[in-house]
């Protein structure tokens, strides 16, 4: 990848209202069965558009066939009993009824490397592909089998590794691992949580990144954040064992956050995509504002290790909303990267 700041959604973007319902959260699916199927691809290829569309460089499927981004992946593992549900309090954040582990967990198949074979079929554009991490994962269910979140987590690690494998031998450029239970749990970040993310990413022959976040634009998450005080320094204590990992691409939040952005001097030599979209902001930022976040970016890292992102995903935003952001941010990228052409 040559070009110069580079842009990139960090996750999800919205679903059309034909498919799931819009502007929420695990939306219940329109369609059913073989119309699904299809349905769930063609909303895949107008993703793909409309990112063309808005000047995005490193493309995905914009989980377009996810009901949300965790449990969608969980639903292809064993041992996990979707039917009797229990309710667990997430990131310590919100209650969410969630499936239980009740045996082994493994694999039933490939997930997403169908999806992304089609995406690859239709794009010369590099992809960048989200996995749950290992961490997240622990964190999204209720284990009544394992008894403990580390060996849970290093066997989805193992899971996680097979599928990003084929998904890399699909075509996948850039698997991102996202982790943002990362920003909650320090100890256990420090204890086994990046080791786990690296058995995940072990042995990949393409790019691999990992997006810490402080999570969608949802009222939990919003109310949270009023909590973390005038700085939000919480990646000040994972970014020093990121940095010492294996992981390529480091994704983070900036534009309207409290995050003091001197922090990411501590993943210096990493690639960075840094979030100059706010996500829970129905308010689009001018391409001036996102060159702005980026100026400030560019203190702390090298013009050709940052690359533009949102903060984090945008499934909860209205299309038309998510569209202008992608295009500010396209747009921002390029007064930037005019400047530094000088």
């Amino acid at each position: 990848m040559t070009k110069l700041l580079p842009t990139t959604s960090a996750g999800s973007l919205p679903k059309p209202s034909w498919l799931a319902e819009p502007e929420k959260l695990w939306s219940p699916w329109q369609l059913a069965d073989e119309a699904l199927a299809e349905g769930k691809r063609d909303a895949l290829l107008l993703a793909l558009a409309e990112q063309r569309g808005a000047g995005i460089d490193i493309v995905s499927d914009g989980e377009q066939t996810r009901q949300h981004f965790v449990t969608t992946f969980i639903e292809n593992l064993n041992g996990v009993d979707f039917e009797n549900r229990k309710v667990v309090h997430i990131r310590e954040r919100y209650d969410a009824s969630v499936p239980v582990v009740v045996d082994e967990v493994t694999r039933k198949g490939p997930v997403f490397v169908q999806d992304a074979r089609e995406l690859r079929a239709h794009t010369e554009a590099t992809i960048k592909w989200a996995l749950p991490g290992p961490m997240t994962m622990v964190d999204t269910l209720y284990d009544d089998y394992y008894g403990s979140r580390e060996k849970l987590a290093w066997k989805f690690a193992e899971i996680l590794n097979e599928e990003a494998k084929e998904l890399a031998e699909a075509g996948v450029d850039i698997i991102q691992f996202d982790e943002p239970a990362f920003n909650v749990f320090f100890d256990e970040v420090k204890a086994w949580g990046v080791q786990a993310l690296e058995r995940a990413a072990e042995g990949l022959n393409c790019q691999t990144a990992v997006h810490v976040c402080y999570g969608y634009g949802i009222e939990a998450n919003t109310e949270w954040k009023k909590t973390l005080g005038e700085e939000w320094r919480q990646y000040e204590e994972i970014f020093p064992q990121i940095q010492n990992s294996s992981i390529d691409i480091v994704s983070l939040e900036a534009h309207n956050s409290h995050v003091p952005m001197d922090l990411i001097e501590l993943v210096r030599g990493k690639k960075l995509m840094v979030g100059a979209i706010d996500v829970a902001s129905h308010t689009v930022e001018t391409p001036a504002e996102v060159a702005d976040t980026l100026r400030k970016a560019l203190k702390y890292v090298d013009p050709e290790n940052l690359w533009a992102s949102t903060n984090c995903g945008m499934a909860p935003l209205p299309r038309d909303l998510a569209r202008a952001k992608l295009g500010a941010l396209s747009a921002g990228a390029q007064i930037v990267r005019d400047e530094l052409s000088f």
